[in-house]
């Protein structure tokens, strides 16, 4: 098994949920990366992007990744679903030795039915109002995205919300 582990994927596909766990799993560390920035910067995602916008926070998501990368240990890191779109994050995640990036690919069915009911605690979707627009909006931001999620060296779709499958999913794609 590699040394460090990046999931990528969309917001509400459960890298978070899935990092945790299979770092338990694989006795690795665990980094959630949006959770380690607000930790570092003593503010929520949502007070970053309304006091600082958007442009800090992707800087600041560079730096503070290159800064979970270089930690010498054994770890899992989850990633924003923006993440591999910005800067040439993509490349450093690529280009990190003895690491495996894994695409958490989720169908835009499982994506609204996940993200629906927390629509307000998501500063890109907030301004949503209906499962049809969401719908509407994660199926571009997806056409957009994919580009860079599909880059990863490994890929895991499912739509399987039972986690100890999804966990044992991963584990295979892992080997």
């Amino acid at each position: 098994m590699k040394k460090t582990i990046f999931l990528i994927g969309y917001m509400g596909s459960g890298k978070s949920v899935i990092g945790r766990n299979l770092s338990k799993a694989i006795s690795y560390t665990f980094y959630d990366l949006d959770n380690f920035i607000t930790t570092k910067e003593g503010l929520t995602i949502n007070e970053i992007f309304e006091q600082k916008k958007e442009l800090y926070f992707r800087k600041i998501e560079r730096e503070y990744l290159k800064e979970l990368i270089n930690k010498d240990e054994e770890k899992v890191i989850s990633l924003g679903g923006g993440t591999p779109c910005y800067d040439n994050n993509m490349e450093i995640i690529l280009h990190t030795v003895d690491s495996d990036s894994i695409y958490i690919h989720r169908s835009i069915d499982f994506l609204v039915d996940r993200l629906y009911n927390k629509i307000y605690s998501r500063p890109l979707i907030a301004h949503l109002k209906s499962k049809e627009e969401l719908k509407e909006f994660i199926s571009k931001h997806l056409f957009e995205r994919n580009q860079y999620y599909f880059r990863s060296k490994k890929i895991l779709k499912t739509d399987n919300s039972e986690l100890d499958q999804v966990i044992h999913e991963l584990m295979d794609v892992l080997d």
